[in-house]
């Protein structure tokens, strides 16, 4: 199994891995941490710790998901990996013509109701639950219960995250009634929550009361889904009751990719995972010998640049797709893409092929089981849209969808979006190893990509894995790099060519978390210091 030095440690923090035997909780939030251990030391396993921390999430950290947001996961389970595909679709009466006309630039908008699609994270903990859960899902939702309704102090990273969206929704949406909802339930009488203070989230309290009263029918079929349909239809929205009742999640079949000696999982299209395992199929025909030198960077910035190519080209709702995603996989179609990778920076083009706001979490139990779990709203609060008495804000997926004719990931009734958030997981010769995953839209598959390749071919721990200096290529062509990575890297790529940007703010570069387990049963985490990061273990 993996093999790494435990107390090595390089980069950005001083952080060293965590180890456990009973079970652990890795996430952005101390408090959601701790609501999953407790479910762990209820009797719950890694699927019930899941759900408990993803559902106090929600409460804990309303800066990047909610109860309207998406959800997918992967979960092993008795020596078996499962995928959960909990996103949502775009609204039956919604129209092409219509969103052109009201739209005006050519662009889906990013806020208000026209981005709205159904969320999926409610249902997908249910259906968690009932397939694999020890508990009932009331029992695992009582933990964020208590959250929303006795209060949390806001960490410092969040309070950043909550002050910087107060800024751009008074900016933007001052005195517009669809986002009054948002002002009352997330700020102060329009004044921003800040570090050390209290937050309660009552509306939140009673939502989360009436899933697990009703197991979420309230949400799809009941009392909450009436607020939804009558709040869209009174600002302009697509959604009817039947949007709602219809939605079910999908169990699939997870697609992997052989790397070095392991197989990377990743959830199959809708979602971009396979954008990380066509730049690792392609990465695995180079070998890879040192982290810190431009040869290595180059390597991986190039190849995620081709996935990427293919990617946004070919991607979206898998029954819309004119591809088979499977020619990706293929050893074939990595070793094509690598022979036009050069020493230079290049702009690569789709390859042709026959037709046909986050969080993660990661959770392992005392049995071996263990759960690679991501929700979004996607930016940030999601759309601004607060659903009036009950505190749920809705996600703004539809923004991805295209309103060119000619693109596979139009905007269509009824239809899912290319979606960015991505659970990864690590097997070598039919073992678990175990989940990881970084939060960050497009970042997601470059951070899996950089993750996998300082764990496997650099042997790094997860911590130092997860502390690394990261890069992130751009749509606009450019690359950015984290100053970490040091003068002499940064030089040396761009005289290869690449645009190359320095930040030395960290937090875009994603937030990370990794559980990797021992031969002996022994757990091993890592979370990094990008983020508010708790690992909860026994």
């Amino acid at each position: 199994m993996m093999k790494f030095d435990s107390l090595k440690q390089n980069y950005a923090s001083n952080r060293y891995c965590i180890t456990a035997r009973n079970g652990m909780v890795a996430t952005g939030s101390a408090l959601a941490s701790a609501a999953g251990l407790e479910i762990l030391k209820k009797g719950g396993n890694a699927v019930d710790a899941a759900v408990a921390t993803a559902a106090a999430l929600t409460v804990v950290e309303p800066t990047a998901n909610g109860l309207g947001s998406d959800a997918f996961a992967l979960v092993w389970m008795k020596d078996q990996l499962y995928g959960l595909n909990a996103s949502g679709y775009s609204p039956n009466e919604i129209s092409l013509e219509d969103v052109r006309k009201r739209v005006g630039d050519g662009k889906m908008p990013t806020h208000g109701w026209i981005p709205v699609m159904v969320p999926g994270a409610v249902k997908g903990w249910k259906t968690l639950i009932e397939r694999f859960g020890n508990l009932s899902l009331a029992e695992v939702l009582a933990p964020a219960i208590a959250y929303a309704e006795e209060g949390y102090p806001l960490s410092p990273l969040l309070a950043k995250m909550w002050e910087r969206s107060t800024r751009i929704f008074h900016e933007r949406f001052d005195g517009k009634k669809e986002f009054d909802e948002w002002f009352r339930t997330f700020t102060k009488d329009g004044e921003s929550y800040h570090f050390g203070e209290i937050v309660r989230l009552k509306n939140h309290a009673r939502t989360l009361r009436l899933l697990a009263e009703t197991n979420t029918d309230a949400f799809y079929k009941g009392e909450i889904a009436d607020q939804f349909v009558r709040q869209s239809q009174e600002n302009g929205g697509y959604f009817t009751k039947r949007d709602l009742e219809e939605y079910e999640c999908e169990w699939v079949d997870p697609i992997s990719v052989h790397y070095h000696g392991y197989d990377v999982h990743e959830i199959p299209p809708n979602g971009q995972g396979i954008a990380a395992l066509m730049a690792l199929n392609i990465l695995k025909e180079f070998e890879l010998t040192e982290k810190e030198c431009d040869d290595t960077y180059h390597k991986e910035i190039e190849a995620m640049k081709t996935a990427f190519a293919d990617a946004f080209r070919y991607v979206s709702d898998p029954r819309e797709m004119r591809v088979d995603y499977h020619e990706f996989l293929k050893p074939e179609y990595g070793k094509r893409r690598a022979q036009e990778i050069t020493d230079r920076a290049q702009d690569h083009g789709p390859v042709d092929l026959p037709a046909s706001g986050t969080v993660y979490l990661c959770t392992a139990d005392k049995d071996g089981n263990m759960v690679s779990y991501i929700q979004s709203n996607y930016m940030g609060f999601g759309s601004g849209i607060v659903l009036e008495g009950y505190g749920v804000s809705l996600q703004n997926r539809g923004a991805d969808f295209s309103l060119k004719d000619e693109d596979v990931n139009v905007l269509a009734p009824h239809k899912k979006t290319y979606h960015t958030i991505i659970p990864g997981f690590l097997t070598k010769d039919g073992k678990a190893v175990g989940p990881f995953g970084v939060m960050g839209g497009y970042m997601q598959p470059q951070g899996h990509l950089q993750v996998v390749t300082n764990m496997i071919d650099f042997h790094m721990n997860p911590q130092m894995a997860l502390d690394a200096p990261r890069w992130q290529w751009n749509r606009d062509g450019s690359v950015s790099i984290e100053k970490e990575a040091g003068g002499e890297i940064i030089a040396a790529l761009r005289a290869r060519g690449h645009e190359v940007k320095v930040m030395e703010e960290r937090t875009s570069f994603g937030r990370g978390q990794i559980i990797v387990r021992l031969e002996n049963g022994v757990l091993v985490g890592g979370t990094e210091s990008r983020t508010d990061a708790n690992i909860a273990c026994w």
